[in-house]
């Protein structure tokens, strides 16, 4: 069967291929209707003259006849046109095909004529001339269609070849045998001809497909069948040199959220049915003659025309609705959920790149407000991009100039009041601007990679600071998965106490949970390296992630920081109270001890305690404070001046 359906695409092909072929060689009939033309006059005017000489009227019959089928020839010519679709091969081959044969008939019927009247000898030679010209000259020309060329040529020949035979005389026998043996060896040149032809057509022909199919292939994005790259490129670029001055265009840049965890833990089979899923949505969903690529990865740009800025809405609210519809692969149900960056031509945008790049920066901004929203490109976008810039280049010298600092906030026993740990926080003091808060230069320090260079500094002077403290004292840092996931981060860790001499017991590293989901294998190797010396771990901000009891039981945390906004949120309440209890009675449990984040009053402290949380911290303690009022507080608690949590 597969043998069959080859063998019948095959002859297909060939079929198709062949009468795109023979419509070539057809046209090429018409190709010069000058030449018909000058052909057409100077066969006229000899055979006027031939009348004229010899004053046979029958002569003047025939020279009458070749004027109208010359005129008409040369009319259907000019006007049929062989680019036309509505003009079928066939009617363009027999319309040619009528006025050839009539007119090489009558031609040859003239010359025939001239020998069987017994005309002048002069008159006879011109006609007889003449014809064979013709019929030499035109079997060849007309080579495309075989049966035209050799038609003709035979049809002019043959009268000239009878009427010698007929005449008796041994030349004009002669001449016969001469003219009869010039038919079949034109006839073989202009197979030949043909055979040349139809094979460098037919070559072209192969060429010219495979090169348009190559041109496919390297715009097209195989998994999804959507126009990649270069295919986007190349259609953006056509679309905006055909659109007039009025014309508006939208280009919404597509990145699915959390898409690599799909290929993580179900493979990259899966994944790639679920991005030809998306594909499809995102066709159906498109306005007509929009073009929608696969950018890369998990990214999809869709270039559409549009009404107006409420139309490009309109679009977006239902790329969002068709992507978050679930997508079922083998029987599982699969959330997806994108992140989208509009731009506008003209308003964000005249030119290809500067549309990108205002989609691009749109797109940004949607993931770092949260994802799964969609976020138009505003000029304000620009000059938070330059700010961002500014900040990672001033705080990468910053590093360099010792312009920051590490401040630490104590993290008390809320049974004794005494101090157990610090946590380190950075500060940055720029000398002409002031302290930039930690949520302006952290963010763009994760996003360039600096935090890598910013964290291993983090620890070591914090190390550097500890060594100085009661032994009982820890330092508590955190970690970005970014410097987890660098090379030889764990050894980054082990020279920072080493230097520092301060025992690994006493150093705490906070973890957030998106760390495990982002990277388990590294995060594995990294805690068990360091938790092999003594090094403890802390999940910080728990109950606002992807919190997984699994994550408990796999690594070897000794402390659940609960998230301020469970103790002093705008959504505090009995259900928050619930859930502290809830986590301390597991902390109790697994040995664990429980952080409460976000202190600011006794009233919350009590809560807590109760609750059953073992450490605390916030400001009704303290505020993060410099290395050196962070001794003094140790100081003062060992004079007893500390103030101790009431009962």
């Amino acid at each position: 069967m597969r043998a069959y359906c080859a063998q019948r695409f095959g002859r297909e092909r060939s079929d198709k291929l062949s009468a795109r072929v023979r419509r070539i060689l057809v046209k090429s009939l018409y190709t010069q209707p000058a030449s018909l033309a000058i052909g057409a006059v100077t066969t006229v005017a000899a055979a006027t003259m031939a009348a004229w000489v010899s004053e046979m009227s029958e002569l003047y019959v025939g020279c009458v006849m070749l004027t109208v089928i010359a005129v008409a020839r040369v009319t259907a010519a000019l006007g049929l046109s062989p680019d036309s679709r509505g003009t079928s091969t066939r009617k363009l081959e027999f319309v040619y095909e009528i006025g050839a044969f009539s007119y090489a008939f009558v031609l040859g019927m003239f010359a025939a004529a001239t020998i069987w009247l017994d005309a002048p000898g002069e008159v006879q030679v011109l006609m007889v001339a003449n014809a064979l010209c013709y019929g030499v000259g035109v079997a060849p020309r007309n080579a495309g269609r075989p049966t035209i060329g050799i038609g003709q040529l035979t049809l002019t020949c043959l009268p000239i070849v009878l009427a010698c035979i007929a005449s008796g005389k041994p030349a004009m026998i002669a001449l016969s045998i001469t003219i009869a043996l010039l038919i079949p060896a034109m006839m073989s040149i202009v197979l030949n001809v043909f055979k040349v032809l139809r094979d460098s057509i037919s070559a072209a022909e192969t060429s010219a497909q495979l090169a348009d199919k190559m041109q496919h292939l390297a715009r097209t994005d195989v998994v999804t069948g959507l126009a990649n790259r270069a295919g986007l490129n190349h259609a953006m670029v056509e679309t905006m040199m055909a659109v007039d001055d009025d014309s508006r265009l939208a280009l919404v840049w597509i990145d699915l959220d959390r898409f690599k965890e799909v290929n993580d833990l179900l493979g990259h089979p899966v994944g790639d049915r679920v991005l030809s899923e998306v594909a499809r949505r995102l066709q159906e969903v498109c306005p007509e003659g929009s073009t929608v690529s696969r950018f890369g990865g998990d990214e999809f740009v869709l270039f559409c025309p549009i009404e107006s800025r409420k139309h490009a809405e309109l679009i977006a609210s239902e790329i969002h609705a068709e992507i978050m519809r679930p997508v079922r692969v083998d029987g599982d149900r699969l959330e997806v959920r994108a992140s989208l960056g509009v731009a506008l031509l003209p308003e964000d945008g005249k030119d290809a790149d500067t549309l990108m790049q205002s989609a691009d920066l749109a797109l940004y901004h949607a993931k770092v407000g949260g994802r799964a929203q969609t976020r138009f490109f505003d000029k304000a976008m620009t000059r938070d991009l330059v700010r961002r810039r500014e900040i990672e280049d001033e705080l990468r010298a910053a590093l360099q100039r010792d312009e920051l600092s590490i401040f630490f906030q104590p993290i008390v026993d809320l049974e004794t009041g005494r101090i157990r740990c610090f946590e380190a926080l950075v500060r940055w003091f720029h000398p002409e601007k002031g302290e930039l808060r930690p949520d302006e230069f952290i963010p763009v320090a994760e996003e360039t990679g600096v935090i890598v260079t910013l964290g291993n500094w983090i620890t070591a002077q914090a190390a550097r600071t500890a060594a100085k403290w009661p032994e009982e004292v820890s330092v508590a840092v955190n970690l970005s998965p970014l410097q987890i996931r660098a090379p030889g981060a764990a050894l980054g860790i082990r020279n920072a106490l080493r230097e520092a001499g301060l025992d690994p017991s006493r150093l705490e590293l906070e973890v957030t949970e998106s760390l495990f989901i982002e990277d388990n294998h590294a995060t594995a190797s990294f805690i068990q390296e360091l938790s092999e010396i003594g090094v403890r771990f802390a999940l910080d901000d728990f109950g606002t992630g992807y919190s997984s009891l699994g994550y408990i039981n796999t690594f070897p945390l000794s402390k659940i920081k609960v998230d301020r906004s469970f103790v002093s949120g705008a959504h505090v309440g009995v259900k928050s109270d619930a859930i502290i209890r809830a986590v301390a009675e597991m902390g109790s449990t697994l040995g664990m001890e429980i952080v409460a984040e976000g202190l600011e009053t006794i009233d919350q402290v009590k809560a807590v305690r109760e609750a059953g949380c073992t450490l605390g911290q916030g400001f009704y303690f303290s505020r993060a404070v410099p290395d050196y009022l962070a001794t003094m507080l140790l100081s003062q608690e060992r004079d007893g001046d500390l103030q101790q949590v009431t009962g």
